[in-house]
C-alpha cells in the first residue's frame, strides 16, 4: 500500500532501481546427474557432447545412426567419464525422446533436424541442434573446467573461435589447484553448518575461506586449513619467493606459469628488461618496485635486492621477483636462491623463453643445425667490474661447428672480436648483433664478426644488445649467403 502523502507536501519521484543489461541468453548450470539425455548423430561433434554429459553424470543413450557412428562411440562407452552411454547403431524415433531430460543432434540434413526438433518439443525436452543455433532451445558455451569450480563462456552463437580465444586467457591465468580449494568448500559447508549457527559468522568464515584459497592457491587444502579457518583467523600469512623468467620482451612469449605467478604476486620487484606490457598482465593490486641493474650505468646493487626480496617476503608478501630473459642463464639467480634459503624463505622457479631463443625466432632461424651447429655456448659480455671477463675460454670461441651467443657486450665487442680472432676464429665467420629482440623496436645488423663491432654503433642508445656467432645468421649476410649459394650449386 503506498503511503498518503499529507496536503502541500511535494510528492518526491520514486528512483528507478538500477537493472541489469539485456541478456541474449540466459546462463545456467543444469544438474545431470542420473538423469537421461539423448543424443543423435554419428559424428565427431555428437561424440564430444555425450563425453560432456557423461563428465556430468548423465546416462548417455547415443543413436549414433549405423554402425560405422557406432563405432565411434566404442571407446566412450566402454570408458565413460562418469555417468554410463549406451549406443544403438540406427537412426532415432521420436519414441526415443520421452523421458529424457535434454537432447542433442547433430544433423546435417535441415528437414531431419527440424523433425528432431518438433519431436523433442513434443515431448517436452528442451533442444541443442549442434552447429545450427537458430534452432536450438538452448547453446552449450566454451568452458574452463576446475570442477566444481565451472566456468562457461558464450557468444550467443555468433563467434565461437572468439569465446575460445577468452577460454585459453582464461585458462592461462586460473590456477588448477583452484579445483581442490573448491572440494574442498563442497565439503565443509555441511560441516560448517553443523559448528557454526549463525549465517552472518558463516559469511566470514567464507570471507576467510576465500583469501586463505589466493594466499595458498599452489598447494591442496588440509584438514589444519578448515580448523583455523573456525578459529576466526586465517592463519599467519607465509611469504615466500618466486623468481620468473619475463622472456625477451613479447608479452605473447610469456609461459601459462608466469602469468599465474604474476597473478598471484602481492609484490613485484622487476628488472629494467622487463617491458611494460608484461607488466600489464600482473595483478592490479600487486605493488611494483623497480630494481634495474643497467649494464655499464646506475644500478640497484645485487645484495640491496637480496635483503630487500627476503625482508618482503619475511613479512608475508608473494614477491615476484622479474627477471628479463630467463633468469637461469646470466640472472644471478643464484644469488638470490641462495639469500632466500638462508633467511628460510620459500623459493620456486619459473623459467622464461632466453633472449637468444627470442633473437631466433623473430629472425627465423634454428640455434643448430647437423652439418654446421652441433653445439651452443653462452658467454657473457662483461664480468662484475663491467669488463671483458678474463676466464673466457678462447680456443671454444673459435670453434667454428658451434653456436656462440654474446650477452650485453656493447662496450666489450671490440675487445672480444679481438681476442676471439687472435685464438682462431675466422674473421670472416657470420655474426648477427640484435637489440630490444622481439619487440616492436627490434633492430639488428649483420656481417663478418670482424665488421660487427663499427654495425653495431648504430643500433639504438640503451637497448639491450645480444650477438649470435656461427654459421646460423649466414642467411642474414648477403655476401656471405651469396659465396655459400655458390659453394652449394657448385
Amino acid at each position: 500500500m503506498t503511503p498518503r502523502v499529507p496536503e502541500g507536501i511535494p510528492r518526491v519521484p520514486e528512483a528507478t532501481p538500477a537493472r541489469i543489461a539485456p541478456l541474449a541468453t540466459f546462463p545456467a548450470f543444469f544438474k545431470l546427474e542420473g538423469r537421461r539425455v539423448v543424443v543423435a548423430g554419428g559424428s565427431p561433434g555428437a561424440l564430444w557432447k555425450a563425453e560432456l554429459l557423461s563428465a556430468a553424470g548423465a546416462h548417455v543413450a547415443a543413436f549414433a545412426g549405423d554402425s560405422e557412428g557406432a563405432a565411434l562411440f566404442a571407446g566412450l562407452a566402454a570408458h565413460p567419464v562418469a555417468g554410463p552411454v549406451t549406443v544403438e547403431p540406427r537412426e532415432w524415433n521420436p519414441a526415443d525422446l520421452i523421458g529424457a531430460t535434454l537432447a542433442f543432434a547433430d544433423l546435417l540434413d535441415h528437414d531431419e533436424a527440424l523433425a528432431f526438433v518438433a519431436a523433442a518439443r513434443a515431448a517436452g525436452v528442451p533442444v541443442n541442434i549442434i552447429d545450427q543455433t537458430p534452432l536450438c532451445d538452448f547453446q552449450l558455451g566454451t568452458i574452463v573446467n576446475r570442477s566444481p569450480v565451472i566456468i562457461a563462456i558464450s557468444t550467443n552463437g555468433g563467434a565461437p573461435m572468439l569465446g575460445q580465444s577468452i577460454r585459453t586467457r582464461i585458462e592461462s591465468v586460473l590456477p588448477r589447484r583452484l579445483a581442490d580449494w573448491g572440494r574442498a568448500a563442497l565439503e565443509w559447508r555441511p560441516r560448517l553448518k553443523r559448528v557454526i549457527e549463525s549465517f552472518a559468522d558463516r559469511r566470514d568464515f567464507w570471507g576467510r575461506f576465500t583469501a586463505r584459497t589466493w594466499a595458498n592457491i599452489d598447494r591442496a587444502p588440509a584438514e589444519s586449513d578448515f580448523r583455523a579457518l573456525l578459529t576466526g583467523s586465517a592463519g599467519e600469512r607465509r611469504g615466500s619467493v618466486i623468481l620468473v623468467g619475463a622472456g625477451p620482451g613479447d608479452p605473447e612469449l610469456l609461459t601459462l606459469k608466469a602469468v599465474r605467478a604474476l597473478q598471484a604476486a602481492t609484490v613485484i620487484l622487476y628488472d629494467d628488461l622487463v617491458t611494460p606490457e608484461v607488466l600489464e598482465l600482473a595483478r592490479r593490486e600487486a605493488t611494483r618496485v623497480a630494481v634495474g641493474k643497467t649494464g655499464h650505468g646506475p644500478s640497484c646493487s645485487q645484495a640491496d635486492i637480496n635483503a630487500r626480496v627476503v625482508e618482503l617476503a619475511l613479512a608475508g608478501e608473494t614477491v615476484v621477483r622479474l627477471k628479463g630473459g630467463d633468469p637461469l642463464i646470466f640472472g644471478r639467480a643464484t644469488e638470490e636462491i641462495e639469500a632466500c634459503r638462508a633467511a628460510g624463505v620459500p623459493v620456486t622457479i619459473v623459467p622464461g623463453i632466453s633472449a637468444v631463443q627470442g633473437a631466433a625466432a623473430a629472425l627465423g632461424f634454428s640455434l643448430t643445425e647437423r652439418k654446421h651447429a652441433r653445439r651452443v655456448q653462452f658467454v657473457t659480455g662483461h664480468g662484475a667490474d663491467g669488463k671483458l671477463p678474463s676466464d673466457i675460454d678462447w680456443p671454444a670461441m673459435a670453434d667454428e661447428a658451434a653456436t656462440t651467443v654474446l650477452y650485453m657486450p656493447r662496450k666489450t665487442l671490440t675487445a672480444f672480436v679481438e681476442q676471439a680472432v687472435a685464438a682462431g676464429l675466422d674473421a670472416r665467420t657470420p655474426a648477427l648483433a640484435i637489440a630490444s629482440a622481439t619487440r616492436a623496436d627490434q633492430a639488428e645488423v649483420a656481417g663478418t664478426i670482424a665488421d660487427l663491432p663499427a654495425l653495431a654503433i648504430s643500433l639504438p642508445d640503451g637497448a639491450p644488445v645480444l650477438v649470435i656467432i656461427g654459421k646460423v645468421v649466414r642467411d642474414h649476410v648477403p655476401a656471405l649467403a651469396a659465396e655459400a649459394r655458390t659453394r652449394s650449386a657448385a
